[in-house]
């Protein structure tokens, strides 16, 4: 039987960009949700999201998985990048289209 965080890290190694956050990217129920998808939609690259208020097992499990306390929180190439803030600072930098790019094409490759 399969735990909520064994769920977790599923979606995490299967997802080369993935971003839990509050809300969907068309819709996002906060504003540093907003900021992230904000970014990740100008960095071009596609990315899969999970809304955490629509599943709230997770929710309440992930921050113990990733040792993150909030949301959102991007994962690339199966790794925490952050929140918010550090998404906005990478995105304002050029790496995190970079950071993303390079992970889109890990996983075109595997």
């Amino acid at each position: 039987m399969s735990t909520i965080e064994d769920t977790i890290r599923d979606q995490i190694a299967k997802h080369p960009v993935l971003l839990y956050m509050k809300g969907v990217p068309e819709m996002p129920q906060c504003g540093f949700s907003a900021k992230a998808v904000s970014c990740l939609q100008a960095a071009g690259v596609p990315f899969a999201y999970v809304n955490v208020l629509a599943a709230p097992s997770i929710r309440e499990t992930l921050p113990s998985v990733s040792q993150w306390p909030t949301f959102p929180q991007l994962f690339v190439g199966g790794e925490l990048v952050g929140g918010s803030d550090i998404v906005s600072e990478l995105a304002a930098s050029g790496e995190l289209k970079s950071l993303l790019e390079a992970a889109a094409a890990g996983q075109a490759q595997g």
